[in-house]
């Protein structure tokens, strides 16, 4: 993995929607384990539909991988400075720009689109509907970690955040406070959310909570993770949780709550990483066999989780 803060990656999701979800989705078909045993740097993918190949890895990200990204039906790994992507081309966010092919420091999928950091310039290709592939002069040097919501970019330059794209003006409208001293971000499907001095900041849709911050994690807060309508922050090692809980997604289990060195959310479930093995709750993502140790990196696509094994 890059040095520094040029880790974050969040996904993006699908599920347009003109106001608040009132039902629930059905429980997705999900994809099958393997019951090989993954190499060092392979990517482990479980759960979800897989109705596009997202969750089937290619054997070129089973072996060297640094990063993963996953978006709402493809994925995307970083192998030797190079973005590998499996899934769905339809808005072309697995046609690769000539820049992806060497030297990429970061990568981060959205619901269609896909990122990727170079020499500190944000590389954006697939669906531009709102503007989320048109990276604007700002982020084009300096930039220093990257991540993508459901239809929105996010960059990271200089402790400012920058936004570009989203069908909502709530997500890509940075408030004053992240315009400075942010040292993490995540995007979710409506909200962004940031950690600046210790302090989680959300904004955008605050459906169910989403974007209410509650006091434990306004201080001493090492990352944040957002989801559809839900939100996650790291602090000391414990997971905290707020937002929608109609699949028991912000209802952290009592192993999330020490010792976790990384999280990320999905649409309706969350991940959390300690000692290696991934810890799932929420809707139907329990982790398989392949993710209970060596693991590096976790990735929580909207439909599809992804791991990294060491």
């Amino acid at each position: 993995m890059p040095n520094g803060i040029v880790r974050r990656r969040r996904f993006g999701a699908a599920f347009v929607m003109s106001g608040l979800l009132s039902v629930l989705p059905a429980a997705p078909a999900m994809a099958a384990e393997s019951s090989a045993a993954p190499a060092a740097g392979s990517v482990v993918a479980w759960g979800g539909y897989n109705d596009w190949g997202e969750a089937t890895v290619p054997a070129e990200a089973q072996s060297g991988v640094d990063a993963i990204a996953g978006g709402y039906h493809h994925g995307l790994a970083l192998k030797d400075g190079r973005v590998l992507g499996w899934g769905t081309n339809l808005d072309g966010q697995l046609t690769m720009p000539a820049g992806t092919l060497a030297g990429v420091d970061a990568i981060a999928a959205g619901n269609s689109h896909s990122l990727a950091l170079k020499d500190g310039e944000v590389i954006a290709w697939g669906s531009d509907e709102y503007g989320q592939s048109t990276v604007p002069a700002e982020a084009r040097s300096g930039v220093d970690a990257i991540a993508a919501g459901a239809w929105v970019s996010l960059a990271l330059k200089d402790g400012k955040v920058i936004a570009f794209g989203s069908h909502n003006p709530a997500q890509s409208t940075v408030p004053a406070e992240a315009l400075s001293g942010v040292t993490e971000l995540a995007g979710g499907v409506y909200t962004a959310l940031a950690v600046k001095d210790g302090r989680a900041l959300a904004w955008g849709s605050d459906y169910f909570g989403a974007t209410t911050v509650p006091a434990a994690a306004q201080s001493g807060v090492d990352d944040v993770a957002a989801g559809i309508f839900h939100s996650l922050a790291l602090k000391d090692g414990e997971v905290i949780a707020w937002g929608d809980n109609r699949q028991g997604q912000t209802t952290v289990p009592a192993d999330a709550r020490s010792g976790v060195t990384a999280i990320s959310a999905g649409e309706w479930y969350s991940l959390a990483l300690k000692n290696g093995k991934v810890i799932a709750w929420g809707s139907g993502r329990t982790a398989p066999t392949t993710v209970q140790s060596g693991v590096t990196a976790i990735e929580g696509g909207p439909n599809t989780a992804y791991a990294l094994k060491g």
